[in-house]
């Protein structure tokens, strides 16, 4: 008599989702770790997603990651930890005793590759972040629970800054796009939340020159791979980090809680998704 144990399976949740690039991500740590499971892409439209949530376990998965448009409504349809619950936007879905859990791992996706990429960045007292959306709000928790005493929030509308910076209290100063050029010198770390310097997207005009010689510079986004910002950057010989590892490392915690297995982010991974990025 033989019993058979139906493999772990996870999925992403999104609308649209065919972008994504989470299941070569996760399929590649499955194959290198040995582990019996699928990761499968789900494109389920607003309407249907709390049914899709609360059936989560039925349909046959063990966790799940939200993408646009479903992070806020997903917190909502879970219990989240502090993290998702500060940010307002869950991206990973798990249970735990029956119940589902939710948390957001942009905060750590984005501390761990600076922390991979840039060795000594939290020394910095002042940091620099431009652009007050959601990805904004996982960079300035990050930041604050790693302790970077001020964090300068600059938006072109600067409502948005305020209303960001009002959530997170005292340490979070907002303040409008002409004052770049004043924050830039005493910056230790600059971050771009913004979609500016992406393909398709205008320029990010700022002048890293203004920045300290020991100054980090951050981009979250990953296409192209090497943004204006991080080239310019990278002239000055400063040290930088790009989206595609933050990308990477906010995979982690998610696999590790469908799978069991904390898996690694390594060189191999990487190349197998700057290739798939640079396809034409």
């Amino acid at each position: 008599m033989t019993t058979t144990t139906k493999a772990r399976a996870a999925c992403l949740i999104g609308w649209p989702a065919a972008h994504s690039r989470s299941p070569l991500i996760h399929h590649y740590w499955l194959r290198t770790l040995g582990i019996e499971g699928g990761y499968v892409i789900e494109a389920v439209p607003p309407d249907d997603l709390k049914d899709f949530v609360l059936r989560l376990s039925l349909r046959g998965f063990v966790g799940a990651n939200v993408t646009i448009p479903h992070k806020e409504r997903a917190l909502a349809l879970s219990k989240p930890d502090d993290r998702a619950r500060a940010v307002g936007a869950a991206n990973t879905l798990w249970f735990a005793d029956g119940e589902l859990c939710s948390t957001n791992t942009d905060v750590e996706g984005f501390i761990n590759n600076l922390d991979a990429s840039a060795l000594g960045w939290d020394k910095a007292e002042d940091a620099l972040v431009l652009g007050a959306g959601g990805s904004a709000r996982a960079v300035v928790f990050g930041l604050l629970e790693r302790g970077i005493a001020r964090v300068h929030l600059v938006n072109r509308t600067i409502d948005r800054a305020r209303a960001l910076a009002g959530q997170f209290g005292a340490r979070v100063h907002p303040a409008t796009w002409d004052a770049v050029n004043d924050l830039l010198p005493r910056a230790g770390l600059l971050v771009n939340t913004t979609s500016l310097g992406m393909h398709g997207q205008p320029a990010l005009e700022v002048d890293v020159g203004m920045l300290p010689q020991t100054a980090v510079v951050a981009d979250l986004v990953y296409v192209p791979l090497v943004t204006p910002l991080l080239a310019a950057a990278g002239a000055r010989g400063l040290k930088t980090a790009d989206g595609l590892g933050m990308l990477l490392h906010q995979a982690v915690r998610g696999f590790e809680l469908w799978f069991g297995q904390r898996p690694q982010v390594t060189s191999e991974l990487r190349a197998l998704v700057e290739a798939d990025l640079t396809k034409t």
